[in-house]
């Protein structure tokens, strides 16, 4: 399953309606996008979702909707992370699984629990999932850091952890990672910005946000990466950067919900508490997308 988890993941946003109700037409349009932008994998329920303000129906939902679009296509991984390990656990239990490739879960947030925390956390959640599981460690949202250290036992520990979506922007603890992780672990960026410099280090993907507006040219920088063409990549990465810059200058997924719209696919509607980009965002990002 690593194997299959390599180069360009997308984490997809949720289209809403201006009542907050799900735009399933417009997570059509999106899902066909991607498709069509030749992306490695898709990731649902993400951090990038919205998730923690769907109900549990709406979850559901959403995955069955997207399993109905993809599946035998592209692998799909499903986001199940949280601060409330016997949540996670419980929803472990009672989720169908079928036509999902793999579960991504990211660290503990509010909580902030210790290295030992996580390492219970997430191997609580490795001996409950029928599925492999990768890591998610971002600090800039959780306020809690997987360590090096951390993630190495428990890749060494757990066989189905086979991953970790890395977003804690230091790169010499990620250079200390694919340094010491065992065969068939893999380490996948988590940070659009960084994922040309990650993959230059040995980092296999990446699960991307800007992705979202941009599949094609995000998904051929990383097939470069992958190729060891790295002079062609540098040359996509730095058309890329002016976007991924403008793309977080606001916040996420509110950056990418913009450029979404700018392009068409769905439109710019977020649910509380996260709001719209600013007017200057909006106006910049439709600028440099819309020819």
């Amino acid at each position: 399953m690593n194997k299959k988890l390599k180069g360009t993941g997308v984490a997809i946003v949720t289209p809403f309606f201006l009542d907050g109700s799900i735009d399933y037409d417009s997570l059509d349009n999106l899902l066909g996008h991607l498709l069509k932008g030749k992306v490695d994998f898709i990731v649902a329920l993400g951090t990038t979702s919205e998730a923690v303000t769907l109900t549990t129906e709406e979850k559901s939902a959403v995955m069955t909707f997207v399993k109905s679009r993809i599946v035998g296509k592209i692998p799909l991984v499903m986001g199940m992370g949280g601060n409330n390990t016997q949540a996670i656990l419980d929803q472990i239990r009672n989720t169908d699984f079928s036509g999902i490739d793999a579960i991504l879960s990211v660290a503990p947030y509010y909580n902030k629990p210790n290295q030992r925390g996580l390492y219970a956390h997430f191997s609580a959640i490795a001996k409950a999932s029928p599925l492999p599981v990768i890591l998610y460690n971002v600090p800039g949202r959780t306020s809690s850091n997987i360590s090096a250290d951390t993630t190495i036992k428990l890749a060494n520990d757990f066989k189905n952890i086979i991953a970790i979506k890395e977003a804690s922007g230091d790169l010499g603890q990620i250079m200390q990672i694919i340094r010491q992780k065992p065969d068939g672990f893999s380490v996948l960026s988590g940070d659009d910005a960084l994922t040309y410099s990650m993959m230059a280090l040995g980092a296999e993907g990446v699960i991307s946000v800007v992705a979202n507006a941009l599949p094609r040219e995000f998904s051929q920088m990383v097939a470069d990466c992958l190729k060891g063409d790295f002079k062609k990549a540098r040359t996509i990465h730095y058309e890329l950067l002016p976007v991924i810059d403008l793309l977080f200058a606001d916040g996420n997924p509110a950056g990418i919900k913009a450029a979404l719209n700018s392009l068409g696919i769905c439109k710019n509607y977020l649910r509380l508490p996260l709001v719209p980009v600013k007017d200057e965002i909006q106006q910049a990002l439709e600028e440099i997308l819309v020819v």
